[in-house]
């Protein structure tokens, strides 16, 4: 019988711990979580099916397990100050889609940033998505400050009376008004659904306005910043129980048994640690060095000569626009960056001249890496990292015709893997990124 250590995939994993430890993560939704939070997940919590709620199973011997989630809604409900919080999600899109699964009919109007301004998939994206195909999906954009443009949230929501409004982001450097969201909501009878899943620990550490006493529905992913295991949690606020109070129960349903069949409970266990942790002080002092990272990065990457999205940061992620070098040049970047020892992923801009295939922008972001113990001197660093990469490789133009761009990136990708300058800067990443373990908090 072969033994465990001899399976080749074990041999991967440590390659890719060796990825991690070496090289720099600037993507904005990962993070290292503690030593606590990972070792439940691979624990026998893993082999218990528990479909259902707490005292409300289908399977037997679930005794334990309900201890469990208990006590995961307990730290929760305290964290956030909310009456109820479903913890069982398996992650952030089905977590969404159990919110409006739990509200709308199809055909029902939904609200959501659009995708090209920083928005969500799951906030309505028309036709490929789940919210963009079976609701009536309006989206509202930026103005020209490259902030939400609530003048135009409102008359959207007063012309088409949204059921739902999402206020949320995925690539987004700003802080979000929840009370002008609340606002327009209000006006309209809609329902705030707050996806908070970036900002998080920017919510818990004081660092960004919480949503809770503003919206009805706040979901979260459970990683990102708030550094537990890849899940999600959905939270009912005391305003969304006056408007609804039976939206709690509708929560629950959606969830299971309408879109899912059995919580991983080792998850389960896993969030509840991580909401542990976020209670103590440690972690209001790890989500202030999160903003002081992203001002000490943006501030950097401007004195190098790199463009920013709204010219700045207001939270925990940048958005560097490369249109000065040619439309679409994210792609190059972003694959040149991860060539030199630092990954992050391109990423459309506001106004996106190319295509969301090939972008003309990189999203970059600070959690990852200040969970490392990086200060603001190590931003400035790979600020400079950053611009060199640019610099190198800013002649390296996208073909303007769709047929050629495979090609050229192909061809683009195997000249780079042996970039003497690019291998260079590895080597410099390298030995700064090992001084720093993966969780230093």
């Amino acid at each position: 019988m072969q033994k465990q250590n001899q399976d080749p995939i074990f041999d991967l994993v440590k390659k890719e711990e060796e990825r991690q430890t070496e090289m720099i993560g600037l993507i904005p939704s990962e993070n290292h979580s503690s030593e606590a939070v990972r070792s439940v997940l691979s624990s026998c919590l893993s082999s218990k099916y528990a479909e259902g709620y707490p005292k409300r199973r289908y399977y037997e011997g679930n005794q334990v397990i309900d201890e469990i989630e208990i006590e995961a809604q307990k730290r929760l409900k305290e964290l956030f100050k909310v009456p109820h919080v479903n913890v069982q999600p398996y992650s952030g899109s089905p977590a969404n889609s159990a919110v409006e699964f739990a509200l709308l009919e199809e055909g029902d109007t939904i609200m959501g940033l659009a995708l090209s301004s920083g928005g969500h998939l799951t906030h309505g994206h028309p036709k490929v998505t789940f919210s963009g195909r079976y609701f009536n999906s309006i989206q509202y954009g930026l103005d020209e400050n490259a902030r939400i443009d609530f003048k135009e949230l409102r008359r959207l929501a007063l012309e088409h009376k949204p059921k739902l409004i999402i206020a949320g982001t995925t690539a987004y450097p700003f802080v979000l008004d929840f009370a002008k969201f609340a606002e327009i909501a209000d006006e309209v009878g809609a329902y705030l659904l707050a996806d908070i899943s970036h900002i998080t620990g920017l919510v818990i550490a004081g660092e960004h306005q919480s949503p809770v006493p503003h919206a009805h529905i706040v979901m979260s992913t459970t990683h990102k910043t708030f550094r537990g295991p890849r899940g999600a949690m959905i939270m009912v606020t005391n305003k969304g129980l006056e408007k609804d109070p039976d939206l709690a129960d509708k929560i629950d349903k959606a969830v299971f048994p309408a879109l899912q069949g059995g919580p991983h409970n080792e998850n389960t266990a896993a969030i509840a640690i991580a909401a542990g942790e976020a209670a103590r002080p440690g972690f209001i002092e790890y989500g202030k060095q999160i903003r002081k990272n992203a001002d000490a990065m943006a501030t950097a990457l401007q004195q190098e000569g790199l463009k920013l999205v709204g010219d700045g940061t207001e939270n925990h992620l940048i958005l560097i626009d490369l249109t000065s070098f040619g439309d679409g040049f994210g792609t190059q970047v972003a694959f040149a960056m991860d060539v030199a020892g630092i990954y992050a992923n391109r990423n459309t801009i506001p106004g996106e001249p190319c295509s969301p295939f090939y972008p003309s922008g990189i999203r970059i972001g600070t959690p990852l890496v200040t969970t490392r113990g990086m200060k603001e001197q190590e931003m400035t660093k790979i600020a400079q990292w950053i611009a060199r990469v640019v610099d190198h490789i800013k002649g390296e133009q996208l073909p303007a015709l769709k047929t050629t761009r495979r090609v050229f990136l192909k061809d683009f990708k195997a000249r780079m893997i042996k970039d003497e300058t690019l291998l260079a800067i590895r080597k410099e990443v390298k030995e700064m990124a090992k001084t720093f373990p993966l969780f230093a908090w």
